[in-house]
């Protein structure tokens, strides 16, 4: 960990994009091999994640312009706009783990879900 500050603009785009460190790592996964394609099943098992956690957050990174994708293979292919944020994001990773993991799990969509699980549904 770093004395220096988290960048505002990576903080911004993990409150923002990110859902899951899943979905970070394979964000961060995409970026260190730009040009190569990868599919769903190989990349969850690259990162110890489950398949359908996966696809939800390949889906996500691709709706939100982080890659491209065609038939469930993705690519890093983020929105010129996104691309200097990323990369600030890959050096800020190594150095502010913590507070950036904690950024992603006290979001309000991981609030949201959590409570919608215990919503009582008329069937």
């Amino acid at each position: 960990m770093s004395d220096e500050a988290l960048p505002e603009e990576v903080e911004e785009l993990v409150r923002r994009y990110i859902r899951s460190v899943a979905q970070l790592e394979a964000l961060l996964f995409f970026h260190k091999r730009p040009g190569e394609r990868f599919d769903v099943e190989s990349l969850a098992s690259r990162l110890y994640a489950g398949k359908i956690e996966m696809a939800d957050a390949l889906a996500s990174l691709r709706k939100d312009g982080f890659l491209d994708g065609e038939a469930e293979i993705y690519a890093f292919a983020p929105r010129p706009e996104l691309r200097p944020v990323v990369d600030s994001l890959a050096l800020a990773y190594s150095r502010h783990l913590i507070p950036i993991t904690h950024i992603i799990h006290n979001s309000p969509h991981r609030i949201q879900a959590f409570s919608d699980a215990f919503r009582i549904r008329k069937d």
